[in-house]
Formats: C-alpha cells, sequence, structure tokens
C-alpha cells in the first residue's frame, strides 16, 4: 500500500480538531478515540506522535494562549490601559473557548507566557517600577486575568455575564441591592479591577505614562523572548 503524499495526522490538525471536540462538546467528551474518529485515524496511531493525551491538552491550553493579541500602542493612552488592553485581549482568547478554560488551571504554557512577562518587565522598568516590584505588578495581573476568566468561563451559560446574580433580595438584600445599583458589565468590572490594581501597587508611576511601541497588531506568538519593549 503506498504511502500517502503527506501525513495523516499533523500536530496542528490534532491540537486544532482537539480544540473544536472541547468548544463543541465539551471537555468531558475529549478522548483519543474520539479525536481519532474525527480525524479518521486508529487511536493507537496518535501514540506514534504524542506521549499521551496530557500532551495534546498541553498544545490546547498553547493553541488558545497564542491567540491573545497584543494591545496597539496607538489607541492606548497610558501604560495602565495598555495592561488593562492585555488583560482583557487575554481574558476574550479564553472566553472564546469556555469549555477548555479548565485546561489553561493544568497545563498553562509558561514558556509562551515568560515572553510576555519579560517584555511587560522591561516596559515596566521604563516607566519608573523598581526592579524589586515588578514580580509584585506581573504576579498580581496574572492571578487577576487568568483567575477572572476562569471563573467567567465557569459559570452556567444561562448566569454567563451576570455579577451575583443569584442574590436573593430576601435573605441578600444588601447584596442584591448593589446588584441592582451597580451599572457596569462584567468586563467593565475586570477593566476596571486592573486598574485599580495598578493605581494601588505602582502609585509612583505617572498616570501619563506612555504605553509600549512597536506591537500593535502581534499575538503572544510573535514575540522573541530576548525582544525588547
Amino acid at each position: 500500500m503506498p504511502r500517502p503524499a503527506s501525513p495523516l495526522i499533523r500536530y496542528d490538525s490534532v491540537i486544532s480538531t482537539s480544540l473544536e471536540i472541547i468548544d463543541a462538546e465539551g471537555l468531558e467528551a475529549f478522548s483519543l478515540p474520539r479525536l481519532a474518529r474525527a480525524l479518521n485515524v486508529r487511536a493507537p496511531s496518535l501514540y506514534h506522535h504524542f506521549a499521551d493525551k496530557a500532551e495534546i491538552l498541553r498544545g490546547v491550553a498553547r493553541a488558545i494562549v497564542v491567540e491573545t493579541r497584543m494591545p496597539d500602542s496607538r489607541t492606548t493612552p497610558n501604560w495602565i490601559e495598555w495592561f488593562v488592553a492585555l488583560s482583557l485581549n487575554f481574558r476574550h482568547a479564553v472566553l472564546q473557548h469556555r469549555n477548555a478554560a479548565p485546561v489553561l488551571l493544568r497545563f498553562m504554557p509558561r514558556d509562551v507566557l515568560i515572553r510576555t512577562y519579560e517584555q511587560s518587565a522591561r516596559f515596566l522598568t521604563a516607566v519608573g517600577v523598581p526592579a524589586d516590584q515588578c514580580v509584585l505588578l506581573l504576579d498580581g495581573l496574572d492571578k487577576l486575568t487568568l483567575g477572572a476568566a476562569i471563573a467567567e468561563a465557569a459559570k452556567d451559560p444561562d448566569e454567563a455575564g451576570e455579577l451575583f446574580g443569584t442574590a436573593d433580595p430576601e435573605s441578600e438584600p444588601t447584596l442584591a441591592n448593589a446588584v441592582a445599583q451597580n451599572r457596569m458589565s462584567t468586563e467593565e468590572v475586570f477593566a476596571e479591577t486592573v486598574r485599580s490594581f495598578l493605581r494601588g501597587a505602582a502609585p509612583y508611576v505617572p498616570a501619563d505614562a506612555p504605553p509600549p511601541d512597536g506591537l500593535a497588531g502581534r499575538t503572544v506568538a510573535d514575540l522573541r523572548p530576548s525582544e525588547a519593549s
């Protein structure tokens, strides 16, 4: 039997198909036999290319993260709004694949994210953040952004976009009133949370300090580890 002109199992096809299955059917439905059927191959054949299911899920997590777009400094007025935009872009990338969000908790591709951390650390230093304070800001942003995205993705579909939507006016009147008075969407609340964190963690940096240049239209995948801000 002649060999096919191109391999039946390609890395990018396996990862994209895996993500499609998880998006459409849920993480619980994903398995190597299910993936093999979608690829029209035998499940054991996958082991010639991947050590196990976990390796495929690592690729899925990477595929989600590299979709994150770097903000356009031409449309972000200052350093805080640049980080707000970056955080929103990451949140959007995760929420595009809600069913796959738990994969990020276990298989977050730190080797990819280190590119943004290095670029961000150089940028923070340039606007006046002392070296011994950079980790505080980077780790705080990391936890805020990932935590908020995972929490939003984990909501039931009928609760998506709601904040404390289950508050009962009878048993939780104060909370229910606060929810009724709130005029911000979940995205707006998240953005303001990031702003508040940055203002509080780095009050010595001028609010009008400019954003970094040269990253418009690029994604996390485009950054090189050695690239300066």
